[in-house]
């Protein structure tokens, strides 16, 4: 893999080279240098590196600051289904009003 098709696998996937480390285990650095041809990646991490295109950005393990948690979730497919669901039938909000009444507001400090 040429460092111009890492770097093109990176936008694809919408992701630093820090998250796309994170996501294969290995060093940050490890990917930098493949980016500037002073390393190659092996044929299983290409592999794994072809794997990840196929599944798209959500596959990425992100970095993240605690202050961005937030919006990562709100970008959340998942959470997005979840929202859809609670528009959707009453019943199902019904119960998470009921479930969330245990838990503490965010907004009151105590999370």
């Amino acid at each position: 893999m040429t460092p111009e098709a890492m770097k093109a696998l990176r936008g694809e996937l919408k992701c630093t080279a820090k998250e796309l480390a994170r996501t294969l285990g290995l060093e940050q650095a490890t990917v930098m240098a493949w980016e500037r041809g002073e390393l190659f990646p092996t044929k299983a991490v290409i592999v794994e590196m072809e794997a990840l295109r196929a599944r798209g950005p959500s596959a990425v393990a992100r970095v993240t600051k605690k202050n961005d948690e937030p919006l990562r979730v709100l970008a959340d497919q998942d959470f997005q289904g979840l929202l859809r669901k609670l528009l959707a039938h009453k019943a199902l909000r019904d119960a998470a009003t009921k479930l969330s009444e245990s838990y503490a507001d965010p907004l009151d400090g105590d999370s």
